[in-house]
């Protein structure tokens, strides 16, 4: 302590070497030093000169401010995203954008010694996917593959419920009122320890819904109560949303939306896909299997959902600056655009937009085939 107090940190490194290394150590310090004072001279003032000192003494690390002004210690390369997990885990559970120096940036923007930043959350976000592409920490990774994980698990005991009680249903019964002991042999006979495990079984398509609920109307009929015996049995559609979750998918081929009429089909370990009736790819996936069934829209369905438009237009000037601006005047969103064939006259284009339901779809082509430019308009059912 008295040599480093007296001669400084070279003479702590010299102090704590052997003595056989000491001219080595000795040079190696020496050349440090006069690093730090061509920094010094080259600096522009203080602050630049620490910010260099800092890059120097740490180069796989930066240092990051909270709005309250407490230092993180970051990787460098390290994005909004790990920052936000490293504050807490349900900051990044819940993040959606952030100020980076009270100014916007995107999730995915790395991080640089000295900035301040502020994340933004809302209740609604969760984590997406495609973050594990931008994240290099071990705790964002560990805590957005735990939610992702946690979240199916939940959509798929949420659906499964729904599954089954649609069958029972049919058959004149109810989950709730079904005897414990015949859920236990049930269980038992499936290899399952708990009714949750099952239920997320039937919502990720491991499990048919009606060979289940076949199994538990079976034997004894008094394990459930009947509803009243002049009603007639109906087959019910399970009811979607369109929204709910990673269990339950929209298929790209057909892009069915609110309005059309779709078929659903258990992916196993996936959940369920939904298809347009019309769709080409239905009919093959109904030959390779039998595990299908019907669905329809809820009433209750809310959002966006894409739908595909193949047009064929005159190739002129300003053409799809028209074609833009009148799908934006029609509150719908172009969400890519393909150029599928062209030459001197005609381009044909395949658009994808953003629409509510078939109404809305079904204003955006009539307003589109109004206008002069536009020779062919149909919408893509793969």
């Amino acid at each position: 302590m008295h040599r480093m107090a007296e001669s400084g940190i070279a003479a702590h490194w010299l102090y704590k070497s052997d003595d056989d290394k000491n001219d080595k150590f000795q040079d190696r310090a020496n050349e440090w030093l006069r690093d730090l004072l061509e920094i010094q001279r080259t600096a522009g003032d203080s602050l630049e000169f620490i910010d260099n000192l800092k890059i120097d003494l740490f180069p796989q690390e930066v240092f990051v401010f909270t709005p309250k002004g407490e230092i993180i210690k970051m990787p460098r390369g390290a994005t909004i995203i790990d920052f936000a997990y490293a504050v807490h885990t349900d900051i990044g559970n819940a993040c959606v954008s952030a100020r980076v120096d009270r100014k916007l940036a995107p999730l995915q923007t790395k991080l640089e010694n000295g900035v301040t930043v502020e994340v933004i959350t809302a209740i609604w976000a969760r984590p997406n996917p495609l973050w594990l592409n931008y994240v290099t920490t071990a705790k964002a990774r560990s805590g957005i593959r735990n939610y992702l994980k946690n979240f199916k698990q939940q959509e798929a005991i949420s659906l499964g419920r729904r599954l089954l009680d649609k069958e029972l249903q049919n058959m004149h019964l109810q989950l709730e009122a079904i005897d414990k002991p015949r859920i236990k042999a049930l269980l038992d006979s499936v290899g399952k320890q708990n009714l949750d495990e099952l239920l997320e079984d039937i919502g990720l398509g491991n499990k048919m819904p009606f060979l289940i609920a076949k199994r538990l109307s079976q034997d004894d009929v008094n394990a459930a109560i009947k509803l009243e015996d002049n009603e007639q049995t109906q087959k019910t559609s399970l009811a979607i949303k369109g929204t709910e979750g990673m269990v339950v998918t929209l298929a790209k081929c057909c892009r069915p939306i609110p309005g059309d009429s779709i078929i659903g089909f258990f992916n196993p370990g996936k959940g369920i896909v939904v298809h347009h009736h019309e769709c080409r790819n239905r009919n093959i996936t109904r030959k390779k299997q039998t595990s299908w069934l019907d669905v329809e829209w809820s009433e209750e369905t809310a959002g966006e959902f894409p739908a595909e438009l193949r047009l064929e237009v005159l190739n002129q000037r300003g053409t799809l600056a028209t074609v833009a601006s009148t799908i934006s005047e029609l509150n719908s969103n172009i969400e890519n655009v393909t150029v599928v064939e062209q030459d001197s006259r005609i381009c044909v284009d395949l658009i994808t937009v953003s629409v509510r339901d078939r109404v809305h779809l079904a204003k955006i082509m009539r307003r589109l085939k109004e206008l002069s430019i536009v020779v062919k308009i149909t919408r893509v059912k793969a």
